[in-house]
């Protein structure tokens, strides 16, 4: 069975770099909580697993060299079953752990959801297998989901400005080290576009795109709570989607890094071409 095990592959990121491994001819294990979602791949064997039943992780990871961990599904504990996934590595054996983090991971993020990726990255430092973490910036690929239906972008991002990032950049920066890993144990790179553009750019990039007026309005932290109330999301969710924004603001996800070209060999790709893809 293959010494190369990649999560995720039923979502959006995981799904690329399996189908970039698989086309380059690198047998994989894909784990995945459903295997009848899993993607039908030359060379691919699927194990189920879920991050939080850590005898099934280590069953599911027996054997394997070099681990692409997607970070799992956002939930009130995902920072436990992140810290159950890794020691079940560590338990299986695992030599190098690849980790799909953020920009700008810290304890005292702005972005709620950074703060546990920072504390996932302690914990497989601490764990004495090998890693590699790959940090990428907000993906490119979402911003039309920023958008309202009446064509306006509003959030307390202030005139702060974020590095976009496509997702099929980060596949294939991913897919770079998952075949080399030795070249990059211990690195961390923080995945970004060939900009940082502000929300007004952003939105002016995206209605030139599609053809339409797309805008973007600041609002108050207030105000952004009080208009995301209708969604009856739970207090976590609701500040994980704010504190987006306010990380914006406080110029957290600011700076352009060239950790993209040097591991694809290409420049970043523009939030423009990105979004044309997403017309197709």
């Amino acid at each position: 069975m293959s010494s190369l095990v990649v999560t995720g592959a039923t979502g959006r990121l995981g799904g690329r770099v399996a189908r970039l491994l698989a086309g380059q001819g690198v047998p994989q294990r894909l784990l995945v909580r459903t295997p009848g979602r899993a993607p039908d791949l030359p060379g691919a064997a699927v194990v189920q697993a879920g991050y939080g039943d850590q005898g099934a992780v280590v069953r599911a990871l027996r054997g394997a060299d070099t681990v692409l961990m997607v970070s799992a599904s956002e939930t009130p504990d995902r920072l436990a079953e992140h810290r159950t996934f890794v020691d079940a590595a560590a338990e299986a054996e695992v030599r190098h752990l690849v980790y799909v983090s953020f920009f700008g991971a810290a304890p005292d993020a702005t972005f709620t959801l950074a703060r546990d990726h920072f504390h996932t990255e302690e914990h497989i430092r601490a764990s004495g297998m090998a890693y590699t973490f790959l940090r990428d910036n907000l993906y490119a690929d979402f911003v039309p989901h920023l958008v309202g239906e009446d064509g306006v972008v509003r959030g307390p991002a202030g005139q702060g400005r974020a590095a976009f990032v496509a997702q099929d950049d980060i596949a294939e920066a991913a897919v770079a080290v998952l075949t080399r890993p030795g070249a990059h144990a211990g690195a961390t790179y923080d995945l970004t576009g060939p900009e940082a553009l502000t929300l007004d750019e952003a939105a002016a990039v995206l209605g030139k795109v599609q053809g339409r007026g797309v805008t973007y309005q600041p609002e108050t932290v207030d105000e952004a709570y009080a208009s995301r109330a209708s969604y009856g999301a739970p207090r976590w969710q609701l500040d994980a989607w704010v504190s987006t924004y306010t990380a914006i603001a406080a110029g957290e996800l600011d700076g352009v890094d060239d950790a993209v070209p040097r591991l694809t060999g290409h420049p970043a790709t523009p939030l423009a071409d990105v979004l044309r893809g997403t017309l197709d």
